[in-house]
């Protein structure tokens, strides 16, 4: 649990950090902290169940032809 608060620290940082040398805003650097790694979450689960079902493909293609 340690590691994944010290990520999550580390991830808002750059978040702000870039948003706000991009802008020089500490709104946008803020907001940017706050919605960037909430919808990168949102995108991860997406792309896990696209990963998931592709894999599911190609493990049933390998028995296809393998077998």
């Amino acid at each position: 649990m340690k590691k994944t608060l010290s990520f999550a620290a580390v991830h808002f940082t750059v978040a702000f950090t870039i948003g706000y040398l991009f802008t020089g805003s500490l709104l946008v650097g803020g907001a940017l902290a706050l919605l960037e790694p909430a919808l990168n979450t949102v995108a991860y689960y997406w792309h896990e169940r696209a990963w998931s079902r592709w894999g599911s493909r190609e493990e049933r293609a390998g028995e296809v032809v393998g077998a």
